[in-house]
């Protein structure tokens, strides 16, 4: 009889993880090392992916984690991502997508061109990619999870963030897509949705003392969430314990969002 301790444990599975040198991102990949997987820190930074996979390691006690720098933007750089993966650490049994970007906020109507693309190719076209790339040693295996970062703000109109909250619905979708290719062949597909985190992400909407109190009182748990609301969660969707939920987007918001 598999005991619970089992259901959760991550102990030879590789996880590469994207945006996950700070923030939600970092506490995402300490929690899976902490469960026992072998973690590839990402982002553009490599001095600070290094870095990052050595605290971990030290918080583990063995190395567990490793850095390797990549700019989602770019489809040859996740390739080269997937491949020192492989090199490094073997075959990919998880995948987070957490990278994302927002460089334009205010209406629609004055979003430029560059602003709306970058949008869309970071936040939705790389997920594509990258998912594709890694879902071959998933088939193969036929077992797999993988995680894409989406936002309450996908189930939300905004006047001043219309573009990046299309992107996170989009987000969704794909998920849901790949769920329905991959479930088959035992590859589960799942949304994060982020309300808002104290992270330097979302810093503009929570470092203002009125408005932070406002969010805080319209939150069911009277507080914003923290990057370490995000451990658990990542290693129960990564894990057996979650071998039956594929194809959704589970809102981690305080309870903003039980009545969307």
């Amino acid at each position: 009889m598999t005991s619970l301790v089992d259901l959760f444990d991550l102990t030879g599975k590789i996880a590469l993880t994207t945006g996950s040198s700070i923030g939600m991102g970092r506490a995402v990949a300490e929690g899976l090392a902490i469960a026992g997987a072998k973690v590839v820190i990402s982002s553009r930074k490599g001095d600070v992916c290094e870095q990052t996979a050595d605290e971990i390691n030290a918080l583990c006690g063995e190395k567990r984690a490793i850095g390797i720098a990549c700019n989602i933007g770019y489809k040859e750089q996740l390739q080269s991502l997937v491949d020192q993966t492989h090199e490094r650490l073997g075959q990919i049994d998880i995948l987070v997508n957490n990278a994302g970007v927002n460089p334009y906020h205010g209406p629609s109507k004055d979003i430029p061109d560059s602003a709306f693309d970058k949008t869309m190719e970071s936040n939705v076209r790389s997920n594509h990619w990258l998912c594709q790339m890694v879902s071959k040693d998933m088939l193969e295996k036929g077992s797999g999870s993988i995680m894409i970062t989406s936002s309450t703000g996908a189930f939300s109109p905004s006047e001043t963030l219309g573009t990046y909250n299309i992107s996170k619905l989009a987000d969704i979708a794909l998920v849901r897509n790949l769920a329905a290719e991959w479930g088959p062949k035992g590859v589960r597909v799942n949304a994060l949705c982020p309300g808002l985190i104290k992270t330097d992400f979302a810093k503009a909407l929570w470092d203002n003392p009125e408005a932070a109190a406002r969010v805080t009182e319209q939150t069911p748990m009277r507080r914003f969430g923290e990057s370490d609301d995000f451990k658990g969660i990542a290693v129960f969707i990564a894990s057996e314990a979650s071998s039956y939920v594929t194809g959704q987007a589970l809102t981690v918001c305080g309870g903003t969002h039980m009545w969307r």
